[in-house]
């Protein structure tokens, strides 16, 4: 484009020679959906509404000429869903909101049947067997439990969810979602929830299940991406490499490399001759030689709580009696990974042990671990914190006369709280 007053939020394809992408006006929030020929040419504003916001709810894949969006022009307060056709700008209301539904999700015909209620506290899942019925609930459910609609099953029936309903941890399920019953558990994992599972859009087919333990896993359920990966990774050893988009025959993938101490690189693999070409470097100027490693770590807290947390340490140094800056992440229902942190490897090169920990209350781990952390800001949370440091210094890696906190959001609330208390 040549844009220049402001970011483009998101881009993606319309079709096969169109872009669109979503751009507000001088910082005001109401974002519009532009649309772009390949060629830069016939720029146009398809939602040109004042004082009117704009989502996508459903790229359409498989329907070239239309798209489905949220947008609140009917009542700035809430966003009904709408059908728009990209080639002429028709726009058709398919679902009003009735003033309380967060989130509506469609089938594999791009039909919107799914609702999301939410009450602050409580959500509901609204249902629809087609755009001329109206929504009906068929589950409610407090703020322990959680139901997230993934997908529609290929026939349309059923959707496949993420639930930890009558479970600790939340896994990939089979729901029969116009009777709200549960029908087959897809993927479960021990230690952490499941939330995310993908597919083939050209074959439908199930792909993969990924779930995040110290660093992210896949769980492979098709054979022909098993295969894909064992091409791709024999290219790319030793990076973790992930398929961030590719064509609608499923023959040509952008794949993206990443680890601890790289922002790393696209690829283009093309599956017909088995050839693969970089794309670009994400960060050149960033010598992957020169950054340390975030190595996992746990220990267990004062009552008995299995913590685990990351732990970098400065390139070249002995692990003996380093000054540690202490990084608690913010939420404190949110969560820290595995990878590349430039504030992490920025500390780590100026000579600093660096412990990040997901304390009680952090996400992925679980409905009780979660709960742990009710009522427990400033204290057993805190004490998870102080725990780490503990586990540093009695380990002789932390030196204690040398410790700083530092955080961001509920990470800053942990850093006064550690300053005050300990």
């Amino acid at each position: 484009t040549s844009e220049t007053d402001r970011d483009i939020k998101t881009y993606f394809w319309g079709n096969d020679n169109t872009i669109l992408f979503f751009m507000d006006d001088k910082g005001n929030e109401n974002f519009n959906l532009y649309s772009l020929d390949l060629n830069g040419n016939n720029l146009r504003n398809l939602t040109p509404f004042e004082n009117v916001s704009v989502n996508l709810i459903d790229q359409l894949r498989n329907i070239k000429s239309e798209v489905i969006i949220g947008m609140n022009k009917r009542n700035v307060e809430v966003f009904d869903a709408y059908r728009l056709n990209i080639e002429t700008g028709e726009l058709k209301m398919v679902a009003e909101n009735p003033g309380n539904i967060a989130e509506w999700s469609t089938d594999h015909c791009g039909k919107v049947r799914i609702a999301i209620v939410l009450d602050g506290v409580n959500t509901s899942l609204l249902y629809r067997d087609n755009e001329d019925e109206s929504f009906k609930v068929v589950q409610s459910t407090g703020f322990r439990d959680r139901i997230s609609p993934l997908f529609f099953t290929f026939d349309n029936k059923f959707i496949y969810a993420s639930s930890n309903i009558g479970r600790d941890k939340s896994a990939i399920v089979k729901f029969d979602i116009k009777n709200g019953v549960e029908k087959e558990i897809i993927y479960e994992h021990h230690d952490v929830d499941v939330f995310e599972m993908s597919f083939s859009f050209k074959r439908k087919v199930l792909t993969e299940i990924i779930f995040v333990t110290w660093k992210s896993f896949r769980k492979i359920l098709d054979s022909e991406l098993e295969s894909l990966f064992s091409k791709i990774q024999i290219k790319i050893p030793d990076q973790e490499i992930s398929i961030t988009d590719m064509n609608s025959n499923e023959d040509m993938f952008i794949v993206k490399t990443s680890s601890d101490r790289t922002l790393g690189a696209y690829y283009l693999f093309d599956l017909v001759t088995d050839n693969l070409y970089k794309l670009s470097d994400v960060s050149p100027w960033i010598d992957e030689s020169n950054m340390s490693e975030m190595n996992p770590i746990t220990y267990t807290t004062r009552d008995g709580v299995s913590i685990n947390g990351y732990l970098t340490l400065p390139k070249g140094k002995e692990p003996s009696n380093l000054p540690l800056v202490v990084n608690p992440h913010g939420g404190p229902y949110a969560r820290d990974s595995w990878g590349y942190n430039p504030v992490v490897q920025f500390l780590a090169n100026r000579g600093y042990a660096v412990l990040q920990m997901n304390f009680r209350g952090s996400t992925g781990y679980g409905r009780e671990f979660l709960e742990k952390s009710f009522k427990q800001w400033g204290k057993n949370i805190q004490n998870d914190i102080s725990d780490g440091v503990i586990f540093l210094v009695n380990k002789r890696i932390a030196d204690p006369q040398k410790i700083a906190i530092y955080g961001i959001s509920f990470g800053g609330y942990a850093a006064l709280a550690g300053l005050a208390f300990t």
